[in-house]
């Protein structure tokens, strides 16, 4: 269900961001949208860029960081599929920012770097985006890293199915990397770690506790917030059915030992029907560590037994079948110096694009990781099929994010119904590296 406000609080808080636009006003929501009058809107959300502190070591004083906030709603954020949702984007942080979604397969306008500029500090910027698909989103500022004095949270969001989906309750479980220096202060990405400590936090704590009543089936909606780490998180005890990855629904498979394995960004949800109380194991691929767990208290009381195993999750409007055999191929290496790759604030789209195609053709990727660390790819604009390694069939999930091992090449499929400049990212799995873009046009 939709979080709600009353009305005159959500125009109060929309007002108030809204102030003081004038000569410093960003790309409109008119500007979105391409003539005529502006659609109706059905969900508004007002975000906001600004200062904060998380409470990280037991005891000490809070370390600061930066977020983006959601100041219109109280709790989780929660739209609907088919939402027109007007967004209004405050930046009360000292560097130029645009808030950044992953999982929206959106107008390209929004799209930062290419279909606008980002938002000055003190500034507000107004736009309209579309909600095409249900899912597991997330939204957040940190492509601009080069730029940022403290690391920044990500902002979950859930787009809700138009249909109800049988389930008691639903849950984000966000994971985050935190390196922390002697002092206390937290260290961006993209800068040399040194004396820094390593620290995970599920839902902003270190220490994290989720009730539930036995027999309640929750949908779990795991979120990897770190910026270079691959980690793999398990529930003990429990049967874990894998049913969405990347926000797109996946033919339901159980999890690997009862762990999901997420690179940096993806996401994953996945059902549970709670049985005992159990930790939340979370492993680096170094060492395993407990940073939270799931307490039972009571026994949900059924008339009828839930369906074992649990339905597919409503699909998306993403093709069935994909035309490998005409489709037109790319090879991409990933964070290769010669390539075209470059930080985000030295992105221009004078740059040569990584691949151009038509609209409703099928691309295929070759993704090359020409170095000796993992390093993940995120696609912005669609999501993809992952290729058997003979080419002859797909994985049977769709992705926008995939971590590729040393030396290895990934193949990927996509349809491209979403015109428009978009761009790609790779990054690699060492605090130090920089976050690096390409892009690709759909024509």
């Amino acid at each position: 269900m939709k979080t709600r406000i009353s009305d005159p609080n959500r125009r109060e808080v929309l007002a108030g961001l809204g102030a003081g636009l004038g000569a410093g006003f960003g790309a409109s929501a008119a500007g979105l949208i391409a003539g005529g009058a502006a659609p109706t809107t059905t969900a508004q959300l007002a975000l906001q860029a600004r200062p904060a502190t998380l409470a990280l070591r037991p005891g000490q004083p809070a370390t600061p960081i930066w977020e983006l906030a959601a100041v219109s709603h109280v709790g989780n954020v929660r739209l609907k599929r088919g939402d027109r949702c007007e967004v209004v984007f405050r930046n009360d942080l000292p560097v130029p920012l645009a808030p950044v979604w992953y999982g929206l397969n959106g107008p390209a306008a929004a799209d930062p770097l290419q279909g606008r500029a980002p938002t000055a500090p003190a500034a507000t910027e107004t736009s309209i985006l579309s909600i095409p698909n249900a899912g597991t989103l997330a939204v957040d500022f940190r492509l601009f890293e080069d730029g940022l004095k403290l690391p920044a949270r990500p902002l979950p969001i859930i787009a809700g199915e138009t249909d109800r989906v049988a389930v008691d309750r639903d849950e984000i479980l966000l994971i985050e990397e935190w390196r922390l220096r002697p002092d206390g202060t937290a260290l961006p990405p993209g800068r040399a770690p040194k004396d820094t400590t390593p620290l995970f936090t599920l839902n902003g704590r270190t220490s994290f506790e989720l009730s539930a009543a036995a027999g309640e089936r929750l949908r779990l909606r795991f979120i990897n917030g770190s910026q270079r780490s691959v980690l793999a998180i398990k529930l003990e005890s429990h049967d874990v059915q894998m049913m969405a990855l990347d926000g797109q629904p996946a033919e339901p498979f159980p999890a690997r030992n009862g762990a999901l394995v997420l690179a940096p960004g993806a996401r994953a949800d996945a059902f549970v029907d709670a049985a005992t109380s159990a930790p939340f194991l979370l492993h680096d691929g170094k060492e395993a560590r407990q940073v939270g767990s799931l307490a039972i208290s009571g026994k949900l009381e059924r008339r009828a037994p839930l369906l074992l195993p649990p339905q597919p999750l409503p699909l998306n409007d993403l093709p069935e079948k994909l035309d490998l055999k005409g489709a037109l191929r790319f090879d991409v290496a990933l964070g290769a110096p010669d390539a075209g790759w470059t930080r985000p604030a030295s992105f221009s789209l004078s740059s040569n694009p990584a691949f151009r195609a038509r609209t409703g053709r099928t691309v295929v990727l070759a993704l090359k990781n020409p170095g000796p660390v993992t390093t993940v790819f995120h696609l912005h604009g669609h999501h993809f099929r992952l290729l058997d390694k003979l080419d002859d069939g797909w994985k049977p999930y769709w992705l926008d994010t995939l971590a590729i091992e040393p030396g290895q090449t990934q193949r990927i499929a996509f349809a491209t119904t979403s015109p428009g400049r978009w761009l790609i990212e790779s990054v690699v799995t060492d605090w130090a590296a920089p976050r690096l873009v390409r892009w690709y046009a759909v024509e």
